[in-house]
């Protein structure tokens, strides 16, 4: 597993690359971890089922009330090779 983020810098888009972070942190309710860990249950069931035909999944895709930004991204282990 590999984490990377974006900094919230306010840098047009074309500047904006993502960099690898050593942790995280989550700062949230019971309720949003809840809808996160159904989130991250639910990518990991498709990856199962897609094989390496998945590609990646946005939380705000998949569950109401979260934003675009800060953003939560699930991405396949073939990516992170790129």
């Amino acid at each position: 597993m590999q984490i990377f983020g974006h900094l919230d810098e306010a840098l047009p888009p074309e500047l904006v690359a993502p960099a690898r972070m050593a942790d995280i942190t989550i700062v949230a309710s019971a309720e949003e971890l809840r809808q996160i860990a159904q989130f991250l249950l639910a990518s990991a069931a498709e990856m199962d089922r897609l094989g390496d035909a998945y590609d990646h999944a946005h939380l705000h895709d998949h569950q109401r009330g979260f934003a675009q930004v800060p953003g939560l991204v699930v991405a396949a282990s073939a990516l992170a090779q790129c």
